[in-house]
């Protein structure tokens, strides 16, 4: 069995990256292996962070694992601490979390120490072009890169991308597996109730941080498309990580308000489920990706998913089995939405998930990750 650190967000920091990384180490230790969180005292300088904190405010702390709060990304004296701390504890490998450039000094630099004295440093690459391009990301990425030993992606995407940077033959193509943290799914009527929503309605889901490349303007505008039919809902449940009122303006310009439910706030892991349980469909109109955490949460919650054909997604969704592969417009996106209601898919559809979601699951993953260490000594 091995000793192993996990490089990335977790508890006090909120979001799916943070989520990930505890089940991931939950699923380490599950399966036999040693395995703790190493984290951040700070990830984003504030003027990085377009929301409203980086912090759980919760005070719902995961049980079973540890978690160490080390990393100041803009500090290099704790990326020297940092590296010290594991290379006193002796780990067989560690698994850094890489999602976006701007990490890239201080991880690369931490890898780089722990290299030197024989731990192997493998990498999960959410992430290795970024969806929003900065000066330097390109040489902050390579920098990175070039400290590791091993890569795991989790979208055919990402490899692609990684394959500009790196030659190593170590490198591994995984499913992500499930969001399972968030609970079980409630009745449908009940979930509605506690959130305010209409409970004679069919109701789409867009849920997760907003952000320009994830197409929410797509969405209204297919809403546009399917305003002769009332009865069906949009639920736009995340924080606005960019500026509300274009969102707002199109909403007004498209007639569309009272086919719209707005709730703008970062949705709190412990009403996750009832958001999940209240939706008939969950809809991604993401204008790029490379994989989306929001499928995986989907899966658990067996809720049939729309995706747009971009990057990874139409490798976790697959089209008319567990939901809909579209192009990205419009009107493609209200096509689907209407086939789905119209034809009364609901059924077959989550049959579908069920059946797919056997793929996602975490010892594959664990396992899969130990494979590649092994491969790389």
């Amino acid at each position: 069995m091995a000793k192993v650190f996990i490089i990335g967000p977790a508890y006090p920091l909120r979001g799916g990256l943070a989520t990930f990384d505890e089940l991931f180490c939950e699923a380490f230790n599950r399966q036999g292996h040693q395995c703790e969180i190493i984290s951040y005292s700070l990830q984003y300088p504030n003027f990085l962070f377009p929301g409203s904190t980086q912090f759980d405010t919760s005070g719902h702390a995961p049980k079973g694992i540890s978690i160490h709060t080390l990393i100041n990304s803009v500090n290099p004296l704790s990326w020297i601490k940092t590296a010290q701390f594991i290379i006193k504890q002796k780990p067989d490998f560690v698994v850094f979390r890489f999602w976006i450039p701007f990490m890239g000094p201080a991880l690369g630099s931490i890898a780089r120490i722990i290299r030197k004295k024989g731990i192997k440093v493998l990498a999960i690459t959410d992430n290795v072009i970024p969806h929003e391009k900065r000066i330097g990301d390109t040489a902050f990425s390579k920098y990175f890169i070039n400290g590791c030993h091993g890569f795991i992606t989790m979208s055919k995407a990402v490899m692609s991308d990684l394959n500009k940077f790196t030659s190593t033959p170590h490198k591994k193509y995984l499913l992500h597996p499930l969001y399972t943290s968030f609970g079980e799914k409630v009745d449908k009527q009940k979930a509605r109730e506690l959130l305010g929503l209409p409970t004679g309605k069919k109701l789409v889901l867009f849920f997760g941080l907003i952000r320009k490349y994830k197409g929410l303007d797509l969405l209204l505008e297919a809403f546009h498309e399917l305003r002769s039919n009332p009865d069906i809902v949009l639920v736009i449940a995340g924080e606005f990580y960019e500026d509300r009122q274009p969102y707002l303006d199109l909403i007004t310009s498209y007639q569309i308000a009272n086919q719209v439910v707005l709730h703008a706030k970062f949705i709190a892991n412990e009403d996750v489920k009832l958001y999940f349980s209240a939706a008939d469909l969950v809809a991604l109109p993401y204008r790029t990706a490379t994989q989306s955490g929001v499928t995986q949460v989907s899966f658990h919650f067996e809720i049939p998913t729309l995706v747009t054909n971009v990057g990874g997604l139409s490798e976790i969704i697959p089209h008319k089995v567990a939901g809909y592969v579209v192009e990205p417009n419009a009107k493609a996106i209200a096509e689907g939405i209407m086939d789905y209601f119209e034809n009364d898919r609901i059924i077959d559809f989550t049959e579908g998930m069920k059946s797919e979601k056997k793929k996602y699951d975490w010892k594959i993953f664990v396992d899969e990750v130990v494979d590649l260490y092994k491969k790389t000594t």
